[in-house]
């Protein structure tokens, strides 16, 4: 029997886990089968599970545009970046920069200062301009010179919504020599993303937010021409073509993305995201991009008609699927959280942000009952 509960009509958590109609039961007969397989002592597992795996990255890879090769798993965007710059060739950032932005994740920006000594490098954080919300293209590219080895691009800002303009920053960026890497995570699934239009580098990602998958299911993608030129730290026998060589004086690593792979896989986060991957490929992107675009056209114009500061571009075609809006200071934010949690209004702060982000459950009537409870709540 299902456990969902709610309608989820006014559920605008997308930025954080999507949710979509069914969800619970494809879960459920998914890791059941899992489980069957699992724990039946037949010695199947392995011929059960990998199949599953694979058909993840198979449906990622579709979903980006990624050519066969080209794409594996990782426990998140943190993981997979740490991977590519193990793995990229000796000498690579030595005595170079890399970019990066303010509103980027903070988790990257952590890992990034941490591995700075380690690796040569010199972290360049370009900051958000006073009195601003988001890092604009154009200083992006004032710090961006022939010095930036790697330049690690947010497409859409998980703080704010704005959605960088990828083409302009990768032409910039090839001009000036540099590697190029995208986090996809804040509107893949929502909007159309190509990792060869324009062609870059690496591409992260997670299953969650709009892709509707669990934790731990990541991705990583790296251009089919850089592959051969790295020699990932983390090594291990699923690194190499032929995982069952056990030669310990002939390990070699697999010709494509999987060198990036080291021991034995983590494959439930796969398995238990393989029905969000198939449900969502399953659905047309117009389509899941225009009922987001109506609800947020109509969330924005009852959010401003409250005379609330947006911290997010008034552009929809600007911004990801979220809006981010700014309480008073004299507005306890979390309180608000947990007050719209109770009418079954699901929403999150970050300090005194509202991140609010409608999608396939979503509906108008819920976004009427999201702004009659915030304007009560103000007044």
């Amino acid at each position: 029997m299902s456990t969902e509960t709610g309608t989820g009509d006014a559920y605008l958590l997308y930025h954080s886990i999507g949710q979509y109609p069914g969800k619970h039961a494809d879960m459920l007969a998914g890791l059941t089968d899992f489980t069957d397989a699992w724990a039946a002592p037949n010695g199947d597992q392995w011929a059960d599970v990998l199949p599953k795996r694979q058909q993840f990255i198979d449906l990622w890879a579709a979903l980006i545009g990624a050519p066969k090769g080209t794409v594996t798993t990782t426990e998140s965007v943190t993981t997979g970046l740490m991977a590519v710059i193990g793995a990229l060739p000796e000498g690579t950032l030595r005595g170079k920069k890399v970019l990066v932005a303010e509103d980027g994740f903070p988790s990257l920006h952590f890992l990034l200062t941490g591995l700075s000594k380690r690796f040569g490098f010199t972290l360049n954080t370009v900051p958000i301009r006073q009195g601003g919300h988001w890092v604009e293209a154009e200083d992006i590219i004032t710090h961006w010179d022939e010095e930036v080895a790697l330049a690690l691009l947010t497409w859409v800002s998980s703080t704010t919504s704005h959605r960088l303009d990828i083409p302009q920053l990768v032409t910039h960026g090839r001009k000036m020599g540099s590697l190029i890497g995208v986090d996809m995570t804040q509107a893949v699934g929502l909007l159309p993303y190509d990792v060869t239009a324009p062609r870059v580098d690496f591409a992260l990602s997670t299953s969650l937010k709009w892709m509707c998958g669990t934790p731990g299911a990541g991705i990583v993608y790296m251009d089919a021409d850089l592959i051969p030129q790295c020699q990932p730290e983390m090594r291990g026998w699923f690194s190499q073509g032929n995982p069952f060589s056990w030669d310990l004086e002939a390990f070699e690593f697999a010709p494509d993305i999987r060198r990036l792979d080291s021991g034995t896989p983590s494959t439930v986060p796969a398995v238990a995201s393989l029905p969000a991957m198939r449900w969502r490929m399953g659905q047309n992107t117009e389509v899941l991009a225009a009922h987001n675009r109506k609800l947020t056209a109509q969330l924005q114009a009852g959010l401003e008609g409250m005379g609330l500061t947006l911290a997010s571009p008034a552009d929809p075609d600007q911004r990801g699927g979220s809006l981010m809006v700014v309480l008073p200071d004299h507005i306890d934010a979390a309180d608000v959280v947990a007050q719209l949690a109770a009418l079954e209004i699901y929403v999150d702060n970050r300090s005194q942000t509202l991140r609010m982000s409608p999608g396939v459950l979503t509906t108008a009537a819920g976004i009427d009952r999201t702004l009659h409870a915030l304007e009560a709540f103000l007044t």
